[in-house]
């Protein structure tokens, strides 16, 4: 696969809402339920835009179609946390399992490091053993295991977190 990855651009809002809308709609990966409209995401895109911060959010496109995006938030908003973030990675649904979600966070990761940040944090739906491999395969490690913290899909929903040391 001959694929491109960049920095999220506004226009890519319609696209991500495409990938990420599955997810709200069919599974308990996200614990969003209702389906974000692209006016919400190209809102999101901004506000990320002007964190002062500047974490990375990028996208992967095989030619003009964009397959996955991955991105950083702030953990926690006091400012001893700030050296700390959450990673999240989406991949469409028609391409799991290529690779993308390993290239979005090779990416990712690499740039979070160039910025000397120190902690990366995954949030984890379970079960979700994509997810998990992923995360593992990168140095990830598994810290905690919240029970039945969420409600989706008429099911009570765990949440595990895994943190790397970058």
């Amino acid at each position: 696969m001959t694929y491109a990855i960049r920095p999220v651009a506004p226009a890519d809002a319609s696209a991500i809402c495409r990938i990420y809308n599955h997810y709200v709609e069919n599974t308990t990966i996200t614990f969003e339920e209702v389906a974000v409209t692209i006016e919400a995401m190209e809102m999101r895109l901004s506000e990320h835009a002007q964190q002062a911060v500047n974490l990375p959010w990028l996208v992967l496109c095989e030619g003009d179609q964009l397959l996955g995006y991955a991105y950083a938030t702030p953990w926690r908003a006091r400012s001893a946390y700030r050296f700390s973030v959450e990673t999240t990675v989406y991949v469409d649904q028609h391409h799991a399992g290529k690779g993308i979600g390993r290239a979005l966070y090779d990416a990712l990761l690499s740039r979070l490091r160039q910025q000397q940040l120190h902690c990366a944090i995954a949030g984890i739906a379970l079960p979700n053993f994509a997810s998990v491999a992923l995360h593992e395969c990168f140095g990830f490690e598994k810290v905690a295991e919240f029970q039945e913290v969420g409600m989706k899909l008429q099911n009570w929903v765990n949440v595990g977190y895994w943190q790397l040391m970058l």
